[in-house]
């Protein structure tokens, strides 16, 4: 079959802006016999005849965010040491027989 100019009500894919998703579209304005706007099929929004072309995607603040904390992070000085642990004297375990023996002997 061979391809025909579109007309006003044909069905095309595109990328609708609302449901950033490449759909349905039905078309809704011709200027000088080429698809002007477009209406997607599934949220009826209607906008620019995008060609089917998704937009690329931008950086995400993720990233922007990331990267300020460490700057920050490379700008505080160093954590102090962490204090040694306190020195618990051991005590000495009673010798239980060596108490018995001892009492026996008074």
């Amino acid at each position: 079959m061979p391809d025909r100019p579109l007309r006003l009500g044909d069905v095309t894919d595109d990328y609708c802006p609302r449901c950033r998703l490449l759909l349905n579209h039905d078309v809704a304005t011709l200027a000088e016999g080429k698809v002007a706007k477009a209406t997607c099929r599934t949220c009826y929004n209607t906008h620019d005849y995008r060609h089917g072309q998704v937009p690329t995607r931008r950086k995400s603040k993720k990233d922007d965010n990331k990267s300020l904390m460490d700057q920050v992070l490379a700008g505080m000085p160093p954590p102090p040491d962490p204090p040694r642990a306190p020195v618990v004297p051991v005590k000495k375990r009673r010798d239980l027989w060596a108490e018995v023996e001892r009492l026996k002997k008074k």
